[in-house]
C-alpha cells in the first residue's frame, strides 16, 4: 500500500523495471498508482526512450497495460507542443527504454525544465528504468549504450543522488568485464561527491516531500566513494534533506 502525504510538494514514484521476473508487463505500476495518483484520471506519457519500436506503440502498450485503472494514458507525441503537453498534465509517466534517446529528446525539446517545474509544483511524477533514471542529477550512471549524444549529461535533478536500475550482483561464469557494482565505483572515483542509489529489480521508490521510501521486496543498495556498499532493506527511509 502506498500511502502519500497530500501536503507534501513533490510526489516520485520510481520503478527499476516495467516487468518482474514472470510478471506481466507494468504489474507493479497497476498495483501501486491508484494509492499514488489520487483523484487524477489524466496521466502524460513520455514515450521518448523507445528506439526499436515507436512512440505511438510504446504508449498503446502502456495504455493497455494500464486499462484496468481508468487512466486517461496520452502519448507525448500525440501532441503538436510538447512542452505544452507538459504544462497542461495532471500527471507525467516517463516509460524506460535507452535513456540516452531519452534524455537527448527531452533536451531537443526543452522538456527538463518544465517537467522539473511542474513536479515541483505538486504534479505526480513516475517512471521505471529509464525513467527513472533522469530523475537524478544525470544520466552517467545508466546501464544503457551511448546510441545518440545528448547535449549534456545533466537531468531533471530532482533528486540529491544517483540512481541505477536493474541492479544486480550477478556475473556470469567465466565473465571477465567490470561488474556492475565496479563501474559504480568507478564514478564514484571520478565523481566523489556524489552517492548513488542501486535498484535490482523489483525495487521502487516513492518520494513524498524530503522523504524517499523503498518498496519491495529486493530492497536496494546505496554507494558512496570510499564507502563499503550498504544494503538498504525494503521500508528503508532516505530523509533527501540529509544527502550530501
Amino acid at each position: 500500500v502506498v500511502t502519500i502525504n497530500r501536503e507534501s510538494t513533490m510526489r516520485l514514484l520510481l520503478m527499476s523495471s516495467s516487468s518482474v521476473g514472470s510478471g506481466a508487463y507494468l504489474q507493479s505500476a497497476v498495483e501501486m498508482l491508484p494509492e499514488f495518483l489520487g483523484d487524477t484520471r489524466d496521466l502524460l506519457f513520455v514515450s521518448y526512450a523507445a528506439v526499436a519500436f515507436s512512440h505511438q506503440e510504446y504508449t498503446a502498450k502502456v495504455r493497455t497495460a494500464l486499462a484496468s485503472l481508468d487512466i486517461d494514458v496520452r502519448g507525448i507525441e500525440e501532441f503538436d507542443d510538447p512542452r505544452e503537453a507538459v504544462s497542461s498534465a495532471k500527471a507525467i509517466a516517463v516509460g524506460g527504454g535507452n535513456t540516452f534517446a531519452l534524455v537527448s529528446r527531452c533536451q531537443r525539446e526543452r522538456l527538463f525544465d518544465v517537467i522539473r517545474e511542474r513536479v515541483m509544483a505538486g504534479i505526480p511524477y513516475t517512471g521505471w528504468s529509464a525513467g527513472s533514471n533522469i530523475a537524478a542529477p544525470s544520466l552517467a550512471t545508466t546501464n544503457d549504450m551511448p546510441i545518440i549524444e545528448p547535449e549534456s549529461f545533466e537531468t531533471l535533478g530532482l533528486l540529491p543522488f544517483q540512481i541505477n536500475a536493474h541492479y544486480t550482483d550477478w556475473v556470469p561464469p567465466n565473465h571477465h568485464g567490470e561488474t556492475r557494482q565496479q563501474r559504480l565505483e568507478e564514478f564514484l572515483a571520478v565523481n566523489p561527491e556524489a552517492c548513488i542509489l542501486a535498484l535490482p529489480e523489483g525495487s521502487t521508490v516513492l518520494v513524498d516531500g524530503d522523504r524517499a521510501t523503498l518498496l519491495g521486496g529486493p530492497g536496494a543498495f546505496w554507494f558512496e566513494a570510499g564507502s563499503r556498499k550498504k544494503e538498504l532493506a525494503q521500508g528503508y527511509e532516505i530523509d533527501l534533506r540529509q544527502v550530501k
